[in-house]
């Protein structure tokens, strides 16, 4: 028997010590190839560091094979040591027998790097070389897949598939295949894919692709069966519980969707967007106030979310808190922040607090973008009626009755205002 073989049966006893002797002698007794097949079956087991001494080793021996150089580059980059792992992929020539895979090592380093760009090359000209080579194509669509450009992913995945090819390194191509289909919103295609896969196959993510596919076609029952799969695996996976419950309000299951999103409060309470979505959802079940608890906790996490901020400020002029409303909006006048929706609001606000010049202010900006809004022109108009301003409340009449022309009583009132002597 080989000392790396002694060694590796001591490596699997636990016996570490006598490992290192048995290395030691290996190093210096056994054959180059023994010794190459001892640095691999290290590498798999995660002893890089004796894999890297014996290529090392063998390096010096065999200067020009370049399989080493890409063996020593990978342990290079596998410690973030990119410039040694560089240094020994730009030693090998495109005469290489070894080139191709030199190029699929630096695809792999410069995607490590953020040089997309740069990566996606290396993997062409891999592809250039050698274009019936699955591995090869299965790399290019993974970099596609993961800079989430979905539809050349898909193209390529198309292709291993229709070759008879629906696996490599573990990944299940037709699982990825419906993903891409999935995030590009082809969610008829995606179900025909992701429906194949078995359950016993299907990871988190996956059981959320299918169930989100589920729900972006209106089939809300299966839907609600899905994510109840997926959080009864997974309880942790906090993505699940606002289309859960998003899909127990198409259903009219309000009391269902309420104690779900609550749920996920639970998993995830420093996620704004599901405190969003319990505030949104206790409105629909009548807790006015909870909804406004949720809603506030949102906006604590997330002070910079003009979404969550719109809507306790909505909540404010429903239940008439002109005050509050104020209090909430009234730092972002200062910082001249505009919104046309939350402008609206303050005009309310400072409306009902009887300060003139504020509200028409207000009314005034959210005029530019709201002037096809039928509610806003009304209250804009009663607002500069109240106040003895007719020319402008004529003017808001105009526009509002272009759009409700059959709104008798304010017909009546730009009537009336024209017959007026002013």
């Amino acid at each position: 028997m080989s000392y790396s073989q002694t060694a590796l049966d001591q490596l699997e006893r636990g016996q570490l010590d006598e490992f290192e002797q048995s290395f030691k002698k290996a190093l210096t007794n056994d054959s180059d190839d023994i010794l190459y097949s001892l640095a691999e079956e290290l590498y798999s087991l995660g002893f890089s560091n004796y894999s890297k001494t014996i290529y090392e080793q063998l390096l010096t021996k065999f200067p020009d094979d370049d399989s080493i150089k890409i063996n020593l580059a990978e342990l290079a980059i596998d410690v973030d040591n990119d410039d040694l792992a560089l240094n020994y992929l730009s030693q090998i020539s495109e005469q290489s027998a070894e080139y191709v895979r030199s190029l699929m090592v630096s695809a792999d380093l410069y995607q490590t790097q953020g040089l997309f760009d740069v990566s996606e090359q290396k993997l062409l000209e891999a592809q250039r070389i050698e274009p019936d080579e699955p591995v090869i194509s299965f790399a290019l669509a993974e970099f596609y897949f993961n800079t989430r450009n979905y539809r050349k992913a898909i193209n390529l995945y198309l292709d291993l598939i229709k070759s008879g090819t629906l696996e490599l390194s573990a990944v299940n191509l037709v699982e990825r295949l419906g993903v891409s289909y999935a995030e590009i919103g082809k969610f008829e295609q995606a179900l025909g894919y992701l429906e194949q896969i078995k359950p016993v196959h299907m990871n988190s993510d996956v059981k959320f692709e299918l169930a989100f596919t589920y729900f972006n076609l209106k089939d809300y029952q299966k839907a609600v069966k899905a994510f109840t799969d997926l959080r009864d695996s997974d309880p942790q996976y906090s993505s699940l519980y606002p289309y859960l419950a998003d899909s127990y309000v198409e259903l009219k299951q309000t009391d269902y969707a309420l104690k779900t999103i609550q749920e996920g409060i639970s998993i995830d309470q420093f996620n704004e967007k599901i405190w969003q979505k319990a505030g949104q959802i206790a409105t629909m079940a009548g807790e006015d106030e909870l909804a406004l608890k949720y809603l506030k906790k949102g906006h604590e996490i997330a002070p910079e979310d003009m979404e969550i901020l719109s809507l306790i400020s909505d909540w404010y002029i429903i239940h008439e808190q002109y005050k509050d409303n104020l209090k909430l909006l009234e730092p972002l006048e200062e910082d001249h922040v505009f919104d046309a929706h939350l402008a609206y609001n303050l005009a309310q606000s400072y409306q009902d607090t009887g300060e003139f010049k504020k509200a028409a202010s207000n009314y005034e900006l959210a005029s530019h973008e709201l002037n096809d809004n039928p509610e806003f022109l009304k209250h804009a108009a009663l607002f500069y009626r109240e106040n003895g301003h007719v020319k402008e409340e004529r003017r808001y009449l105009k526009h509002y009755l272009v759009l409700v022309p059959n709104d008798m009583e304010m017909a009546s009132m730009y009537e009336e205002d024209e017959n007026e002597d002013y």
